[in-house]
């Protein structure tokens, strides 16, 4: 089915939309291939992109497929445009991921009144050092709580580097982690790194996750608090 010529969005919500799924991409190191993942998560056929591009499904499938150099920015632009447009008229997927406050991944975020050492911000979320015991005395200046769910399959590029608030010397706690693999993957690929991690929900974690932390000179936590609202009233009273 091809679009019309007036998209069922809003043009505020369709530039939104359009700008966070350019931000994920952008921030790819395959750039053909997060289109491409874009594309099958919001269930359209590659046929059908490239008709909207006015382009042949040929062309379409070597860029995701990395048989051509790097799209450009031209062609990013109107390949995501097409998505937008499409995804309007077909489930609206789009909006039910990024454009909805419902499902927002940052359950809070915060700055400090004053700089707290790390010690004291791993005891009063009850977190057991898994990796950099060592760099326990450095300074945390804020903090962001995250829902590790939505963090990895709702944020954009741009919305990642929102959670650093006003600074990277700060504590992102993930809340309902399966073995603590995602959230620390997701701070490996991006050029912003936590000072902090500390990690709500596993028994064990997996030890790529540790690994990482190490890698990236991490300090890594594992919190025993009961619940997201327990981490928030702690944090706050730092």
């Amino acid at each position: 089915m091809p679009a019309t010529a007036k998209s069922p969005y809003k043009a505020s919500l369709s530039d939104e939309l359009i700008g966070k799924v350019a931000a994920n991409v952008i921030i790819s190191t395959n750039p053909g291939q997060m289109l491409k993942a874009w594309r099958k998560r919001l269930g359209l056929k590659q046929l059908l992109v490239a008709k909207e591009m006015k382009i042949s499904p040929s062309v379409l499938s070597d860029y995701e497929s990395g048989r051509r150099n790097s799209p450009g920015s031209k062609f990013l632009k109107r390949y995501i445009v097409a998505l937008v447009t499409l995804d309007a008229i077909t489930n609206r997927s789009l909006e039910r991921l990024i454009g909805g406050e419902d499902h927002s991944a940052i359950k809070g975020i915060g700055e400090f009144k004053k700089p707290i050492r790390a010690s004291k911000v791993m005891q009063s979320l009850k977190g057991k050092v898994l990796k950099g015991k060592d760099s326990l005395n450095s300074y945390i200046y804020g903090y962001t709580v995250l829902d590790s769910i939505n963090t990895i399959y709702m944020l954009s590029g741009y919305d990642f580097y929102r959670i650093f608030g006003a600074t990277t010397e700060r504590v992102l706690v993930f809340t309902k982690v399966g073995m603590g693999r995602s959230p620390l993957v997701a701070i490996r690929v991006s050029q912003l790194k936590p000072r902090m991690v500390v990690l709500h929900g596993p028994t064990d974690v997996d030890p790529l996750a540790v690994d990482l932390a190490e890698r990236e000179k991490i300090i890594l936590g594992l919190s025993s608090l009961s619940d997201e609202k327990a981490m928030l009233r702690a944090l706050a009273q730092l």
